[in-house]
């Protein structure tokens, strides 16, 4: 049964694919917002750089905390559900091989009843392929204005600070950058969060 192991399956989901969903979304707004930029680039490269983790911003805002708990509240409903759809399907697969047993079930009565059986078991497979898809619905209803939020932010110290390119660290495409180039603490400023204490011999 697809449900049996449900909700160890959905809780890994909701993790992953709650961070994908924001790694995977940065990034693309990342390589856009690069790709302007070059296209409009002058060929001289005495430009200013920066770079910041989106990741972490996004993590650290006050949103994320109800976003997060909504998410997950919907997802225990949508489990809630394909479980009963399991549970039900397994108390009358049970009576059917206990009436069978016994004898009491004609046999056509008994082909009737498998087949009905069969087509529960086909909604709960469709079920459990709307669920996820459901909920990735709801974590774009969820996410999408905390990540454009944090990126107006990223545009607007970028503009500035007269920043050439912001690069993101957590998309990985950055390879190396000095440690006085990190805009992270502007964009908290800009955004209102706490802003980390830099070590010694940082900006």
């Amino acid at each position: 049964m697809v449900f049996e192991n449900i909700k160890q399956y959905s809780y890994l989901c909701f993790v992953f694919y709650t961070e994908t969903y924001i790694k995977t979304t940065m990034k693309k707004t990342f390589v856009l917002t690069l790709a302007l930029v070059l296209a409009s680039a002058s060929v001289t490269f005495a430009q200013k750089f920066g770079y910041c983790n989106s990741l972490a911003l996004v993590g650290e805002m006050p949103e994320m905390k109800s976003a997060d708990s909504d998410l997950q509240t919907f997802q225990t409903m949508m489990q809630k559900k394909g479980q009963d759809m399991v549970k039900a399907l397994q108390e009358k697969a049970a009576k059917f091989q206990a009436d069978q047993e016994k004898g009491v079930i004609a046999p056509k009565d008994a082909a009737d009843l498998e087949e009905k059986l069969k087509k529960e078991e086909t909604d709960i497979n469709t079920f459990a392929q709307a669920m996820e898809e459901e909920i990735a619905k709801k974590r774009e209803i969820l996410y999408k204005p905390i990540l454009e939020k944090v990126n107006e932010a990223l545009k607007a110290v970028s503009k500035e600070g007269n920043y050439f390119m912001v690069f993101d660290v957590s998309t990985q495409v950055l390879l190396y950058a000095d440690e006085s180039l990190d805009v992270t603490n502007l964009v908290k400023a800009k955004l209102g969060l706490p802003v980390t204490a830099v070590p010694a011999g940082g900006k």
